[in-house]
């Protein structure tokens, strides 16, 4: 079962590590996202350069991939019951490697080995791993996600905020184990938002716009 999980991890980080957001940039003509904005792969850099479209797409296909890892990951695994310290604590072999590709997904994406380890910041990885986990938990961090945006327009904090929310309302809702690897997820987006954490505290956070700059 080490090996197998080893597998789900490393097949679950070669497809989060897939640079869309760069890869869309150079098909449409901007050129390297990297000397953009921010200088991040993700979606929220993807939109200043004016393509809501574009943009759009970035998300989907940075969800997509830690989606689609943890759910092959979950088909193509055993339903083996798994019990940690007790009976509350059950879940099955598939739903363990889901959760370990979905979360290399993510790592993938952060850490991608084609760009030397510098990739985006997880958000749209992040939220389509809960999507296919739990997808009720996703539509409640995305709902945190649309309020904070809209209400603060700034699209670091309302990705903060959404994070923060997931393993805490899947300690209430999910068995421990989601609690678990959706913790691990949300501290890594909160490392990577080390910089937009600080330019937030400064008051100089680019908030959200649909303007070409």
């Amino acid at each position: 079962m080490i090996v197998i999980l080893g597998i789900c991890a490393l097949g679950g980080y070669l497809l989060g590590s897939i640079p869309f957001g760069l890869v869309l940039c150079y098909l449409a003509g901007y050129g390297d996202i990297r000397k953009i904005g921010s200088g991040n792969i993700g979606a929220t850099n993807v939109l200043r350069t004016g393509n809501k479209w574009l943009a759009l797409l970035t998300v989907l296909l940075d969800a997509f991939k830690a989606g689609i890892a943890a759910y092959i990951a979950y088909k193509v695994t055993p339903q083996t019951p798994l019990d940690f310290a007790a009976s509350t604590h059950s879940t099955t072999f598939n739903m363990l490697a889901s959760l370990v590709a979905g979360t290399f997904g993510v790592l993938g994406h952060n850490f991608p080995v084609w760009l030397k380890f510098k990739g985006g910041k997880g958000v749209a990885s992040a939220f389509g791993f809960i999507l296919m986990t739990q997808w009720p938990l996703a539509l409640i961090a995305f709902g945190v996600w649309l309020m904070m945006a809209f209400l603060f327009r700034y699209s670091s904090l309302a990705a903060l905020t959404a994070a923060v929310s997931a393993p805490i309302f899947a300690y209430f809702l999910c068995p421990p184990v989601y609690a678990a690897f959706y913790t691990a997820i949300a501290l890594l987006v909160i490392v990577r938002h080390h910089a937009n954490i600080k330019r937030l505290i400064a008051g100089t956070e680019s908030k959200i716009t649909f303007k070409k700059k």
